[in-house]
Order: structure tokens, then sequence, then C-alpha cells
């Protein structure tokens, strides 16, 4: 999150700022005259964009925006997960506030966001619907590119010899079958 304009963000990207998370979100908006950090972030080609894809954070045009704008290989999906997340509750304390998951996203008693109720296989199937890509480059967003994003590229985001085996099996409808980490399959137990 940053208030940075768009000069100071080229400035950033031009010293080797990488990325930029939470695209539209707490950051300088983009303008026609003044594009802001979120502008800056749209015209590198050299950077990462991670963007919230639950359709509440990023309208679903800005989303589909931003696919059409940015590399694929550039574009980061990010959850902004809440404790929520796989849970049965459907609230939570934070900093004091009550946090009620509604609706796919998080938000405080005032009706602000609060973060998000989205997992990581909601954002890909967001990213399909909402952004318009086809499943490979939505898959490509979750894995190989925060992979590169973080320089874990050499043993994370693909399924090759030498990688750690951290995969999902999914059915044709993209709903989780299985799970590995570290070769390992997972069992979960349900939540009382």
């Amino acid at each position: 999150h940053s208030a940075a304009s768009y000069d100071e963000a080229r400035t950033a990207f031009e010293a080797g700022m990488s990325g930029v998370t939470h695209l539209f979100n707490a950051m300088s908006p983009f303008a026609h005259r003044e594009p802001g950090l979120a502008g800056a972030a749209l015209e590198d080609r050299r950077t990462y964009t991670g963007i919230i894809a639950d359709g509440h954070h990023v309208h679903p045009a800005a989303l589909a925006l931003v696919a059409a704008a940015r590399p694929p290989g550039r574009i980061v999906l990010v959850t902004d997960a809440m404790a929520t997340v796989g849970s049965a509750k459907p609230t939570f304390e934070w900093n004091g506030q009550k946090v009620t998951a509604k609706d796919g996203c998080c938000r405080l008693p005032d009706g602000s966001l609060a973060g998000s109720h989205l997992d990581m296989l909601g954002a890909v199937r967001n990213a399909l619907r909402l952004m318009r890509v086809d499943l490979g480059r939505a898959l490509q967003m979750a894995s190989a590119n925060p992979a590169r994003a973080l320089g874990l590229d050499r043993a994370l985001g693909r399924i090759a010899p030498g990688y750690r085996a951290c995969l999902l099996e999914l059915d044709d409808g993209l709903e989780l079958q299985r799970s590995w980490i570290d070769g390992e399959q997972q069992s979960y137990a349900e939540e009382s």
C-alpha cells in the first residue's frame, strides 16, 4: 500500500522495486492526468502485480483490464485471506473489532473491507470468470508467477524433477480432490 505518485513509483521501479501488491487497494488511484502507483504498475513490464481477485476489493471490469494490460507472467493472484477461510465460523475478532465474512469478503461493523474470504482455489476460479483468462494462465498466476516473484522458482511453481511436490488434484469443476505438501498427501479433519 502506498500513496506514491506515478513519478515516484517509476523512480522506485528504476531503483529495483520488483512488484506491487493489492493493486488498486490503499494506493494512489489511477486517473487520466495522474496515473498514480496503479498506473505505473500497469505500465511497467518488469514488475509483478499482485491483485485480490475476489470481485469486492477490485471491480470485475478492473480485474479484466489488468489481465489484458499486464504480461501473462507478471500477474500474481492474492487472496488477502482472513481467519474465516477454511473455518465454519463466519466471525472473528481482529484488532478489537468484530470481522464478519459474508458474500465472499470480510467486513468490519461499519461495512469497510477487512480482508477477503477467498482461498487460492477460489482466486483461480475468479480469474477464469472475472479476469476472463484461460485455466493455464489462471494456474500460472497462482503458482509459477508468485514463485518467480519471490525468487523461489527453482524449487516451486512447476511440476518437474527437483521441484518441491506441492500439488493439488482438482476435478473438472475445479473442486479440490486431494493435495500434497512436499510429496506427502494431506488429510483434513472437518472443523466442529
